[in-house]
């Protein structure tokens, strides 16, 4: 990773760290799972509100480490308003993003701000910290009551 990228990549993490977008529960959710990392102590709260099959809102409560919730940040602006299949192609190009070695298959085009997380999969502890939010708002997606865990 270049130094330019990787200094893009802690600041926005560190930004969304700081200050989480979207960080609140939501009392007219129709679903809410939670996710737990026992590795890390990450655990997030993920809460969906749909309009038919379309994802009108999400928010997430929870603590942990930036990546964790720097992530549940980023995910949450970006599959506001979205149509449910096109979350969970979101979910599948984000895992790819941070475990696959080819890059082109997690289309970095189409995740926009979230390539940051690229460099994610360098640290493969830290993959899970990633990637907890984003199991947890499919679970909460799919109506899968027990808790989300990385183990």
């Amino acid at each position: 990773m270049t130094t330019d990228l990787r200094d893009l990549y802690q600041q926005v993490i560190l930004d969304h760290q700081r200050s989480p977008r979207n960080f609140h529960g939501l009392p007219d959710a129709d679903r809410v799972s939670t996710g737990y990392n026992p590795l890390c102590g990450d655990r997030v709260t993920v809460y969906v509100r749909f309009e038919g099959q379309r994802l009108a809102e999400a928010s997430f409560q929870g603590t942990g480490c930036a990546i964790c919730m720097a992530s549940a940040s980023m995910m949450t602006e970006q599959i506001q308003g979205r149509p449910v299949d096109e979350v969970e192609d979101l979910f599948h190009r984000f895992q790819d993003l941070v475990t696959a070695g080819d890059l082109l298959s997690a289309d970095l085009g189409r995740l926009g701000k979230l390539a940051v997380f690229a460099g994610v999969r360098q640290f493969p502890m830290r993959v899970k910290c990633a990637t907890l939010p984003w199991h947890t708002l499919r679970a909460a997606v799919c109506d899968q009551r027990a808790e989300v865990s990385t183990e």
